[in-house]
């Protein structure tokens, strides 16, 4: 009961803060720092969606970068093909890209552990090079975005990122309020189930390909809202861009770095990942892509060798040691 409380205050006092953090004067105004912010939000947003599946349920995929990628160029092509407003393309995105995922993923979830891991590796190359020479989407010039009206309807603004942020963190809202609800509720005890022994769950009477298929198609249509959010943020879409291994890499080593199968996990990753690159780049130009990388590769290891359920394990560590020690006190 007092957990649950705790959790419940951690989780009030983190949405007034990232609710109130545009609004602080000084450098959190600048166009730099939203822009931080806002990828912050979207990166952590996206490493959650991956989480469901393969933190929660135990099925690690580098393929999301495709239904991420779905979700781009579904709202890209309502605005820039069909001269819609982007919200048709980000429903019928965020719907194509689940069934994808349940098209694809029903075979492919006969393999197990780094098996089903290289099929997802094979996914995103075989949709990148078919996206690539597609001209109905762009083929590899992709979409560029035309000059509209600014505003809610369309999406889209030039002078200030401080409506985007409030819409990342709108989608934020969305994303983590499902998740927690799901961590307490039978959904998420079955993903766990089948994480942590499959065979022992379906010997429980849990349908472990049902639990499977149901957390990718919830993950792909919440990836796929992510890469809406993307498109309409960047104004153009290609094949690079969103459906590539750097794209889906960036996703999982995220939510590793933060905590596997935790609700703070993708948000404490996104973090300190999103800007150590942004900033190192500012910094040093074209080498802080190479600078961030290293760090974050050592940071990385450090979790593996030390801490593998990430920062969150850290700071579960940190809190055990602390009320052991209260109590030794006493």
């Amino acid at each position: 009961m007092g957990r649950s409380r705790r959790d419940r205050r951690l989780w009030y006092v983190m949405l007034i803060v990232l609710a109130l953090l545009p609004l602080i004067p000084g450098p959190l105004q600048g166009p730099f720092a939203q822009h931080v912010l806002v990828s912050i939000l979207l990166f952590a947003c996206m490493s959650q969606a991956w989480n469901i599946l393969g933190g929660y349920c135990g099925q690690v995929s580098f393929g999301h970068s495709v239904f991420f990628g779905i979700g781009a160029y579904g709202t890209g092509m309502a605005v820039v093909t069909y001269g819609l407003a982007p919200w048709p393309g980000v429903i019928a995105g965020a719907f194509l890209a689940m069934i994808v995922a349940i098209a694809m993923s029903y075979p492919c979830f006969r393999l197990k552990g780094h098996y089903f891991a290289i099929a997802t590796f094979a996914i995103v190359e075989i949709f990148n090079r078919l996206f690539m020479v597609w001209d109905w989407v762009g083929g590899a010039m992709g979409l560029d975005y035309p000059i509209i009206e600014e505003g809610w309807k369309n999406f889209m603004w030039f002078q200030s990122k401080t409506q985007y942020y409030y819409g990342a963190f709108i989608l934020f809202l969305i994303i983590f309020s499902f998740v927690r609800w799901m961590e307490a509720n039978k959904l998420g005890y079955y993903m766990k189930a089948v994480r942590d022994g499959q065979e022992a769950a379906e010997s429980l009477g849990v349908n472990s390909t049902s639990v499977k298929l149901t957390a990718i198609a919830i993950s792909a249509f919440l990836a796929a809202l992510c890469g809406a959010f993307f498109v309409q943020y960047n104004l153009r879409v290609d094949p690079p861009m969103v459906m590539s291994l750097d794209m889906s890499m960036r996703f999982v080593l995220i939510t590793i770095l933060g905590g596997l199968g935790t609700l703070w996990g993708p948000l404490l990753g996104a973090a300190i990942l999103i800007p150590l690159q942004e900033y190192t780049r500012a910094i040093w130009g074209g080498l802080g892509g190479g600078v961030d990388l290293i760090i974050f590769g050592i940071l990385i290891i450090v979790i593996v060798i030390r801490q593998p359920k990430g920062i969150m394990g850290f700071i579960s560590w940190l809190a055990s040691r602390s009320k052991a020690a209260k109590g030794g006190d006493e």
